[in-house]
């Protein structure tokens, strides 16, 4: 009997007991290798000692205050290491408790911009179909996600989804991957032009896709693409890294390897290891500088923005992978990584797409290679995966909907840093088992 109102209400997940480095033990002694860091959050896998003191410090000098009476020295510390690392012209950070507030947070931010400057007739959002920006009403209006929506579409604010840089089912035969960005680049101008230039507030966009297409990577020339035409209409562009960011593709944004510079970008996840809930948007000066010459008050809030004990957290967090070289050991194992995966599963029947960077990595599922059909959404192949992999002792975070929202499958991949070779070697293996035993049996059941 439980009385917490769990995500799956026909069944109670394993206890959680204790956890260390790489693995999490369960109430029953059953040990699991973390191939996921949870949803791509513990960056340092568990109980790192630095910040488990660094919490402990915090505690001792300081567990809370309301950001509307103070400010603390470990969150002005937090915001100037962010600031001091961030893409080009990010001037303020604003500290939350997570990916969905961050989000919550630009689109307000971004909206509130434009009433500022004197242009409050944008109103509308532009996103990607199959992205995933968050749960809150807000987050979830501009995400494209189908079956995430649905329940929820009637209180949704309306916006316009724009196709995803998804080359795996949406480049076209003898298109090459520039010119496919090209294309996509002008799918969003014409949106733009369709729902009126001076009415469009921002384009929304994962700079490497997450949950619920399975890490989906930009093709090269894309970001910047989208950049000049958001340019162009005077859009404001919004890159969501809550997933991607902080180091999971190799450096500490993954706009940095498009060699692009948002207005706003969203961090959360790997910000705070999963050591505490925190999460942030950086905003460029030019969108700070409005609203402190205009009403010099941002129009929103929560109770625990800028947790001291979130904020002590994240801080060691980075400084640990500052200190420890830990980008340039994704970047290098990263590489090996996605080897051993396509040497491993590169030409299993079932497995279409194998993609990723860094130590972000997803792998798509087919019930055949030849038409890249999906399995039949009936059977959720994905879920199947996840238990059998659980069984084995290992975590991954599968989802379905890949390919249209209902149909398709995807395993994503997203070790902590410290994951060693051999580490991932047995990720590699046991997921490899995991995929072959329950294709072969939703095959065998028509899939």
């Amino acid at each position: 009997m439980t009385h917490v109102f769990h995500r799956h209400l026909h069944s109670t997940p394993p206890v959680a007991a204790c956890a260390s480095g790489m693995r999490i033990q369960d109430a029953a002694g059953r040990s699991y290798l973390d191939a996921s860091g949870g949803a791509a959050v513990s960056a340092l896998g568990h109980g790192h000692p630095d910040v488990l003191a660094a919490m402990h410090a915090q505690i001792d000098r300081l567990a809370y205050a309301h950001t509307s009476f103070f400010t603390t020295e470990v969150a002005e510390r937090l915001a100037d290491e962010l600031v001091r690392t961030a893409p080009a012209g990010m001037g303020h950070v604003y500290l939350v408790s997570g990916g969905s507030e961050a989000v919550e947070a630009a689109l307000k931010m971004a909206r509130q911009y434009f009433v500022e400057i004197g242009q409050p007739q944008r109103t509308h959002f532009i996103a990607r179909r199959q992205s995933y920006h968050g749960n809150t009403l807000g987050a979830l209006a501009v995400g494209g996600n189908a079956w995430r929506r649905a329940p929820f579409a009637p209180m949704l604010v309306p916006a316009t989804h724009v196709a995803p840089c998804y080359p795996y089912r949406e480049q076209r035969a003898g298109e090459t991957p520039e010119q496919y960005g090209l294309r996509l680049a002008d799918e969003l101008d014409a949106a733009i032009v369709a729902q009126g230039a001076d009415r469009v507030i921002a384009f929304v966009a994962e700079t490497v896709g997450g949950a619920t297409a399975g890490v989906l990577t930009p093709v090269p020339g894309y970001f910047n693409a989208v950049r000049a035409v958001c340019d162009r209409h005077g859009v404001l562009l919004i890159l969501d890294e809550v997933m991607c960011g902080m180091g999971r593709t190799g450096t500490l944004y993954a706009s940095e390897q498009e060699d692009v510079v948002p207005d706003l970008v969203t961090i959360a996840k790997g910000l705070g290891g999963g050591y505490q809930p925190v999460g942030a948007v950086l905003a460029q000066k030019k969108i700070v500088d409005a609203l402190s010459q205009g009403s010099g008050f941002f129009q929103h809030g929560h109770t625990y923005l800028g947790h001291p004990v979130a904020c002590a957290a994240a801080l060691a967090v980075q400084t640990v992978i500052r200190r420890d070289g830990l980008l340039a050991k994704v970047r290098a194992d990263g590489l090996a990584f996605g080897a051993m995966l396509r040497q491993a599963l590169g030409e299993h029947p079932h497995v279409g797409d194998i993609r990723g960077r860094g130590f972000f990595w997803g792998i798509e599922l087919v019930a055949d290679r030849g038409s890249k059909r999906p399995f039949a959404a009936a059977l959720k192949v994905h879920a199947a995966v996840k238990q059998d992999a659980l069984a084995r002792g290992l975590l991954c975070y599968p989802s379905g909907g890949t390919a249209d929202g209902v149909h398709g499958d995807h395993v994503l991949l997203a070790p902590p840093f410290i994951a060693s070779r051999a580490d991932l070697q047995e990720i590699t293996r046991l997921l490899g088992a995991s995929i072959t035993a329950v294709t072969r049996a939703s095959v065998a059941a028509g899939g």
